[in-house]
Formats: structure tokens, C-alpha cells, sequence
């Protein structure tokens, strides 16, 4: 396992430049199974989980080109689908949670797609019902074989469109049901549809390719099955939770911060919630500026004066991938702040770690914590601790840039899971971070 040493307590300067983003990456990639012509895809993030994905497409038999930083090509005219039911398929697809998005295009374009349960971030419970039951709205029969954890979905045919209301909004799924429904015959509506950019992002790119999706932004799509898809360009946005990762960053470390090319109209209440901390964000342009703040920042309360709720919530809501970084920004704040993890049950647990570099923290139940904030009159110290999630990894590691001391953070895997080389641009930064 690899191990980051950090000297906390410097003050960082200077720009950074998102990378691309993680989540769109996962379903836009899927994506390239649904035809057979050739997808040029741009800004896809270097990183573990990323790489991963591309692995297991090049072994599904996707012809794959790097053609620069970031920017691949991708062909899928000879893809071998019985490499799902190969022992190396299992080992490989259950590494990796974002592998269930390629369900969705293998049975709408071969009649069959299978999966081994997904790994990913120990956070909870993550069903992948929402997924299933969409298939089988659109006609495909179901199998579970509760021995090995592998789940199956197949056809004999096309897929047929359907009206379906999902039981959650979930990204994964709505993404995995789109991707089959372009393909199936008829007109497919999905109620309680996500509708994050990503998405967006995912949807723009199939009517792209040829297919026809309405509604896209909304939660309510309307998709006119085609039979078949063409190939087409495609940039992926930048990462709105590496986004959120540096504005708390520059606040806890009191640094002065451009984040550059930030595509502000996709960031939703990211800034405004960072705003309620009461850090300075500033528009420069596509560019967050982050000033220094000297006197610290103060938490506001409601209207009435009460102390203030920070919950996630499917979007146009808080993302939840942002809270582990709100909580950790807040225990430096004037001012006390209440955390409602609603989505996942075990994404506070990693408090305990802030609780031992001094942070006051109270951990109500699974889901909520109240963070009364030390106003910088006492510095976190350093500690050593180990990355439970990519998530908490960052969260950890912003807190260990800020404590007085050396720190050192373990499992740093988790963290390279979600962040291109962060040491790095960390060290550009001015900071004090070496990889063991």
C-alpha cells in the first residue's frame, strides 16, 4: 500500500486545473459499446477507477487507441461477449463499481449482459435494483445465482420501450436504462429520472450518435428507440467534486487559489453552499478565485438564527460526494454546522480520525454529526490515519495540509481511485506532500 507524508500547516498559492470528470467518464464509456463505429472521447481523468473500465473494454475485445493526454479512440466492432462468463471477467468486473454501466449496452446491442456484484466505496448499502427492474420494464428476463454474486440479464430480440417510474433517482441506473433504451424498439419514458450533468452530459452524446432522447435536464426523459448508433466526438466535463475538493482546500489552508476552466453553469449550489461556510468565492471568468482568508470564515444560520442543515440530495441538490469535504472545511469555521448524510449510512465514519487531530465533532447517528468549528484558534495536529474511501481519503487529506505537523495517510490507493496525480499538483502548489 502506498502512503502519503504531508507537513501541515503551509499556505498554498497559485492555479489549478480540474481534471476531467470521474463519474461522467464511467457512464460515457459504456457508452462506446453501443456501436461499431468509432468514438473519439476527450479529458477522460487518469486515474485508477477510470483505467480500470478502459482495461475491461479493451478485454471485452474494444479496439483502443491513445491518440493524446486524456483523449482515446474507441471501436467496439468485435466484441466478445462471452468473456462475461469468464472467471477473469468476474475477478475484473467485481473491482470495479462503475463496471454495472456496461450492462446496459451489452443487452441492448447482443441480447445479453452479465455482472459480478460491483465493488467501489465501502459507504453503505448500494443497491442495484433500480438497474435490474429497468431492464426487465424494457422486456429482458432476470437471473441472480446467489452462489457467486453474478447477475445476468438477457433477450431474444430487441428490447421493448416501456413507461417506467424508478424508485430512486439513481444516476447509475437512469444511465444504464437510457443506454438500453436507445436501442429498443418503440418509445421508452423514465419517471424520476437523475439528472445531473453527467447525465446530461451522457444523454447529449447518444443524440450525438444518433439517438433520440427529450427531456434531457429534467427528470422525466421520453426516448424514440432507433436500431442502430454511429460514432461521434465527445469532451468530458470537468469534475465538479474535485472542484468542491479545492475550494475547501483554499479554505482550510487560508490560501489564495484559482481554480481554472471550472464550466461554472454546471456546478449547480456547489458555490452557494461553499458560500454558506462563509468562504469568499469569487468569478473570474470560467475561473473560481479563492482569496486568503486571513480572518477565517463564519458559518451562517437561517433567517430565524438556527444553526445551519447542510444535506445532500439527488440533483439539483447537494452532491453527497461533497459533504465529507463541507464537514471537514467546517471544523476550522466560526460557528457550529449540522452534516445530514441522507444517501449512504457509513460515510461519517470517518470523523473519528478528525475527532483525534482535535476537531469537535459530535456524531449524532449513521447519517448526521454537528461540527463546531475551532475559528482557527486551535490548529488541528497532525496524525496518522488511513483512507477509508476516496471521499474521506481527499477530506483527510485537505485536513492533514492544514494541521500543525506531519502527518501520514495510508491506503492512498482510495484517494488515486478519484484524483489524477495529486501529489504533484498539490507540490505545484507550494504544499509539502511526498508518496512513500
Amino acid at each position: 500500500m502506498g502512503t502519503f507524508k504531508i507537513e501541515g500547516g503551509i499556505r498554498l498559492k497559485g492555479e489549478i486545473t480540474p481534471q476531467g470528470a470521474k463519474n461522467e467518464a464511467l457512464q460515457i464509456l459504456c457508452a462506446v459499446l453501443l456501436t461499431s463505429e468509432k468514438v473519439t472521447i476527450t479529458n477522460i481523468p487518469d486515474i485508477i477507477d477510470v483505467n480500470k473500465l478502459i482495461t475491461l473494454l479493451g478485454n471485452l475485445g474494444v479496439k483502443i487507441q491513445k491518440i493524446g493526454q486524456g483523449a482515446y479512440t474507441f471501436q467496439a466492432d468485435e466484441v466478445n461477449v462471452n468473456y462475461l462468463e469468464t472467471e477473469a471477467f468476474k475477478k475484473e468486473g467485481g473491482s470495479l463499481r462503475g463496471s454495472i454501466m456496461i450492462v446496459g449496452p451489452l443487452l441492448a446491442r447482443f441480447g445479453k449482459g452479465y455482472i459480478p456484484k460491483p465493488g467501489g466505496d465501502k459507504i453503505g448499502r448500494r443497491r442495484l435494483d433500480t438497474h435490474f427492474e429497468g431492464f426487465i420494464n424494457l422486456g429482458a428476463s432476470f437471473r441472480y445465482n446467489r452462489e457467486d454474486h453474478f447477475y445476468g440479464v438477457e433477450i431474444k430480440g430487441r428490447l421493448q420501450g416501456a413507461y417506467m417510474l424508478l424508485d430512486e433517482a439513481s444516476v447509475t441506473g437512469t444511465a444504464n436504462i437510457v443506454m438500453a433504451a436507445v436501442l429498443a424498439e418503440g418509445t421508452t419514458t423514465i419517471y424520476n429520472a437523475a439528472c445531473e450533468p453527467y447525465l446530461q452530459q451522457l444523454c447529449k452524446m447518444l443524440n450525438a450518435m444518433g439517438a433520440t432522447i427529450k427531456g434531457v435536464g429534467s427528470n422525466l426523459l421520453t426516448i424514440e428507440g432507433v436500431t442502430s448508433l454511429m460514432g461521434c466526438e465527445h469532451r468530458i466535463l470537468p469534475d465538479m467534486i474535485e472542484i468542491g475538493s479545492w475550494i475547501g482546500l483554499a479554505a482550510m489552508t487560508r490560501s489564495e487559489i484559482t481554480i481554472k476552466n471550472v464550466c461554472w453553469d454546471n456546478l449547480g449550489v456547489i458555490p452557494s453552499t461553499f458560500r454558506k461556510l462563509g468562504i469568499t468565492i469569487e468569478r473570474k471568468g470560467d475561473d473560481i478565485f479563492i482569496p486568503e482568508h486571513k480572518e477565517g470564515y463564519e458559518i451562517k444560520t437561517d433567517i430565524d438564527g438556527s444553526i445551519l442543515t447542510i444535506a445532500d440530495a439527488p440533483w439539483p441538490g447537494f452532491t453527497p460526494d461533497l459533504l465529507s469535504i463541507v464537514l471537514v472545511v467546517a471544523t476550522q469555521s466560526k460557528g457550529d454546522v449540522l452534516i445530514h448524510q441522507k444517501m449512504f449510512e457509513s460515510r461519517l465514519f470517518f470523523v473519528d480520525k478528525l475527532i483525534d487531530m482535535g476537531a469537535k465533532i459530535m456524531l449524532c447517528d449513521p447519517h448526521r454529526a454537528v461540527v463546531m468549528g475551532h475559528d482557527f484558534k486551535s490548529q488541528l495536529k497532525a496524525t496518522t490515519m488511513s483512507s477509508p474511501d476516496i471521499r474521506a481519503g481527499i477530506s483527510l487529506l485537505i485536513a492533514a495540509l492544514s494541521a500543525k505537523g506531519t502527518s501520514t495517510i495510508q491506503n492512498i490507493e482510495q484517494i488515486d481511485r478519484g484524483y489524477e496525480r495529486i501529489d504533484e499538483r498539490l507540490r505545484a502548489l507550494g504544499a509539502n506532500i511526498v508518496r512513500v
